[in-house]
């Protein structure tokens, strides 16, 4: 039993499994383009999978406000963090060299954000990082991975954005619930942080009613989208992600923990992924 604890934490701590729910997010919105499920591994997904292991690693080495588990961990096993710095960077490059103009000008800009989010970029002597700011925090969060997970698939596959409105709309919504839960829980740490995060300015109790109102938000994007593209699994599979998300907030709400948080809450992502793509 503790060796599957100890793998449960290595999987969640080394953010193998956020770089998967991102991949998984991208093939989703990509299955919708295709009317088919997409190939597993492509340039794009590479990218996608690098990136989210270097980003969150690095995070992960500077972080200050997370809890006592994740600190703890990453105390002990920083080579982990750094092992899996390299071998995303060496994803990242590698898949560059196939990708085009257009997407490696997204990923640019992704890439800025992603850094100045975590490192002490910004030309200010208080808050000289993108986090150290309430409302900008979940922004860039929901900015950047509705972006990597909705946009650039339609990007990478010569779509119109235009097309599929209600696919970011979708993504947006689902992403900003679950970046709000990961808000209530660093509440005490941006508190001592001086962070004004949406929790921490309208309350726990009314950040999970702003988490149900996104949730609703979600929902009724994916029924418009199926008038406008009617797969009626596709339309399952995301009443099912808002259930499942609902009965995960009722879960973290009384059983709060790291593991909860990075394995449910993200969870949420990647079973969306998983029904949309096996449906």
């Amino acid at each position: 039993m503790k060796a599957i604890i100890k793998l449960i934490d290595w999987v969640l701590f080394t953010s193998l499994f956020a770089a998967t729910c991102a991949t998984g997010m991208c093939m989703a919105t990509e299955k919708l383009l295709l009317n088919s499920t997409p190939v597993s591994i492509t340039s794009l997904h590479l990218f996608i999978f690098g990136s989210t292991l270097v980003v969150y690693n690095l995070h992960f080495l500077l972080r200050s406000t997370e809890g006592n588990h994740t600190k703890h961990w990453s105390a002990n096993y920083k080579f982990w963090h750094s092992i899996f710095i390299v071998a995303g960077s060496l994803m990242v490059l590698y898949a560059a060299m196939f990708l085009s103009v257009a997407i490696l000008q997204w990923c640019l800009v992704l890439g800025l954000l992603s850094f100045m989010y975590s490192l002490p970029l910004l030309p200010f002597l208080k808050k000289s990082r993108l986090k150290d700011y309430g409302w900008g925090k979940i922004i860039i969060l929901v900015a950047v991975w509705t972006i990597a997970t909705g946009i650039l698939p339609i990007v990478y596959l010569h779509q119109s954005i235009a097309d599929y409105p209600f696919e970011v709309v979708i993504r947006a919504s689902l992403l900003f619930a679950l970046c709000i839960a990961f808000d209530v829980r660093d509440m005490r740490g941006d508190a001592l942080n001086s962070i004004r995060t949406i929790p921490n300015t309208i309350g726990a109790g009314r950040s999970y009613v702003l988490i149900d109102i996104s949730l609703f938000i979600f929902l009724l994007s994916s029924i418009i989208q199926y008038i406008r593209y009617p797969l009626p699994m596709r339309l399952v599979a995301e009443i099912a992600t808002v259930l499942v998300a609902k009965l995960v907030m009722i879960y973290i709400r009384e059983h709060p923990s790291d593991r909860a948080y990075l394995g449910l809450v993200d969870g949420v992502m990647l079973l969306y992924a998983v029904l949309i793509l096996t449906n």
